[in-house]
């Protein structure tokens, strides 16, 4: 039990002394490591202390509290980026006596630490300010700590809140407007009035990652107009295994006014089809999207995909029909359906096989093999397998183009284009392979 509770209680100066103790590092100096030996302050118990390096990873290393702030100013003057994951912080004036020493701190990641129900008082949140990028991953920090921070830091730019179990969005009165991307994926949020919420909130922002929530629909009552005021700067959203099943919240991302990329995979609406009709009827319902899961979205494909639109549509009853089909039509007009063409071999076909001066019709399996065919013809012209050569002839073009000897036992039948009426000659090995188109006629 001492050990744990030793461990529990570990500081973040404990950590970075023994993580970076120079005895650990017996080549570091002045061999252009990023890690500097630099002279402690008078009195530090340790005579050598580190410059750390400007991206500083302390996961999962028991952390607990800070430690003398002396110490963490001196480890960390040119600290940049700092995770803390996967540690024990549970009190947010450890947290701020870490970050209020480290003057330069643009990244700070402290996901995973049990942060429940802490609440963060707004005279500590100031040592925020100059965090441009925060990610607190399954800490279940409430929206009041959360709100407190983005109103301290008004240069944050990225925020990640996934895993939180949040299943509603509480509004701040103070909007953030510098943030352009929001991650809050893997959480329980199933309704649009709470998503519009973030609308205000960030008014700047630009990337949205929603998936993984069951998200039900994209509701609004006069949605092009909602829309557009609410996200007026949204270039991306990602709605991946969320729960949307209906054409019209699909088109409802046209309203957006700068989107993008849109991601969209793993939705019910689109189980039903196969892979390549899942694409072209999404690009056909987004035409300013130019990237789709990921991969760009040629003209090429946004034409073939508004054409298949339009043919998916034929059939449906008028009152059906999208709004999107009826401008597709005043694009392209009313495609007639595409031909359907069965481009598989065919199987069966009925032949003249001719040996000497005796001919027999025959319905042969087109998928077996020339190596096959003689086997099978072996009791018919009565010669051995290896003691027969065949030669096709095709009944249009025998005449113009003579017989084809089908040399190669592997090859098969149906890839000599084989049609009904065609002719098989079989002729002895021990004769001449030259056979004259005189044959023919014999």
């Amino acid at each position: 039990m001492e050990s744990s509770d030793e461990e529990a209680l570990r500081t973040f100066v404990q950590v970075v002394s023994e993580k970076y103790n120079p005895e650990n590092f017996p080549y570091c100096r002045g061999n252009g490591m990023g890690v500097v030996v630099l002279s402690s302050p008078q009195g530090s118990p340790i005579k050598d202390r580190l410059n750390l390096p400007s991206v500083l990873v302390l996961d999962g290393c028991g952390i607990s509290k800070a430690g003398d702030e002396a110490e963490v100013a001196t480890f960390c003057a040119h600290v940049v980026e700092l995770d803390l994951s996967h540690n024990q912080l549970q009190d947010w004036g450890e947290i701020c006596t870490i970050v209020s020493n480290i003057p330069n701190l643009d990244f700070l990641n402290l996901s995973m630490n049990p942060l429940s129900g802490i609440e963060l008082e707004p005279g500590l949140a100031e040592v925020f300010f100059r965090v441009r990028r925060l990610v607190l991953i399954n800490t279940r920090v409430t929206w009041d700590t959360v709100h407190t921070l983005t109103r301290q830091t008004p240069e944050l730019e990225e925020l990640f809140l996934c895993l939180n179990e949040y299943d509603q969005v509480a509004e701040s009165p103070v909007p953030c407007p510098s943030l352009r991307l929001l991650q809050i994926t893997d959480n329980q949020l199933q309704e649009w009035d709470e998503v519009r919420k973030f609308g205000p909130m960030y008014p700047g922002l630009q990337n949205l990652v929603l998936s993984n929530n069951k998200l039900g629909s994209v509701e609004e009552d006069t949605p092009q107009d909602t829309l557009q005021r609410l996200f007026p700067n949204l270039r991306s959203i990602n709605l991946n295994n969320s729960g949307l099943n209906r054409w019209e919240d699909i088109e409802r991302l046209n309203f957006f006014p700068k989107l993008e990329e849109v991601r969209l995979m793993g939705l019910p609406l689109l189980q039903p089809y196969t892979n390549k009709e899942r694409r072209s009827l999404t690009v056909a319902q987004l035409p300013s999207v130019s990237v789709l899961n990921g991969s760009v979205v040629t003209e090429g494909e946004r034409e073939d995909a508004e054409r298949f639109f339009i043919r998916h549509y034929l059939d449906f009853p008028e009152e059906t029909l999208p709004h999107r089909y009826h401008v597709l039509v005043s694009k392209y007009g009313r495609l007639a359906p595409l031909a359907e063409v069965d481009l598989r071999p065919r199987c069966m076909a009925t032949l003249e096989v001719r040996w000497g001066e005796r001919t027999e019709t025959l319905s042969l399996r087109l998928e077996q093999t020339v190596g096959e065919l003689k086997k099978e013809l072996r009791a018919l012209v009565d010669l051995p397998a290896n003691g027969m050569r065949l030669y096709y002839i095709a009944r249009e073009l025998g005449s113009a183009l003579g017989p084809e000897e089908m040399k190669y036992g592997s090859r098969a039948l149906h890839s000599y284009m084989i049609q009904d009426g065609d002719e098989i000659l079989v002729v002895p090995k021990t004769k001449s392979r030259t056979i004259s188109s005189t044959s023919l006629d014999s």
